[in-house]
């Protein structure tokens, strides 16, 4: 079965797009949970090694995937025109990166996020999705996050993407998604944010 990759019917401009806009992309990111994590799931099960996945939404099945996406994230160089168009849009002066994810590994990590968020949501009653509208200097806004008591928003996207650019450059192991999960769990029912003890 081949991995169909995510095709988002937005730009993902958040700061450029409408409230409508963000609302319709709101709807339609939820929708897509149940739809990307089969895409997710066939994909693992179809890997050598990794035919017994399943999604079970168990922390323990965090720690199987974190290693099947340390071995299926790549990247690819940036053109020319996509680091001018990034250096052009920073507000500061900063080194663009020269690689970034393929489409593929792009759309896996999404995938990665969304089961991230369920296994997170089941086995944390007091989570729950917000909408980021308020505040166009959050890094958040638009996108739905996760809240809870005493919590600071997880984006479970921007986190699973920043896990894919890690296990790409070596930063983190493949134990990592696991270890977020319980770095977030602890959080929750010490009711603070995370401290920065990894």
């Amino acid at each position: 079965m081949s991995y169909e990759t995510i095709q988002p019917p937005f730009t993902l401009e958040f700061l450029k797009m409408s409230k409508d806009e963000l609302r319709n992309y709101e709807k339609w990111f939820r929708s897509q949970i149940p739809i990307r994590i089969r895409q997710l799931a066939d994909a693992v099960k179809a890997t050598p090694g990794f035919s017994a996945w399943e999604p079970g939404f168990t922390p323990h099945s965090l720690g199987r995937l974190g290693e099947w996406l340390a071995e299926e994230v790549e990247t690819r160089p940036r053109t020319e025109a996509e680091i001018r168009e990034l250096a052009r849009d920073s507000p500061y002066p900063i080194d663009i990166p020269k690689e970034t994810l393929t489409n593929r590994s792009y759309s896996l990590a999404v995938d990665t996020g969304m089961y991230f968020s369920e296994v997170l949501l089941r086995n944390n009653p007091s989570l729950k999705w917000q909408h980021a509208l308020d505040d166009k200097r959050s890094a958040n806004y638009g996108q739905p996050v996760l809240v809870g008591r005493g919590s600071v928003p997880l984006n479970p996207v921007r986190i699973a993407l920043t896990l894919a650019f890690g296990l790409v450059d070596r930063s983190v192991t493949a134990t990592r998604l696991l270890e977020l999960y319980d770095i977030w769990t602890d959080m929750l029912i010490r009711g603070k944010p995370p401290l920065s003890k990894r």
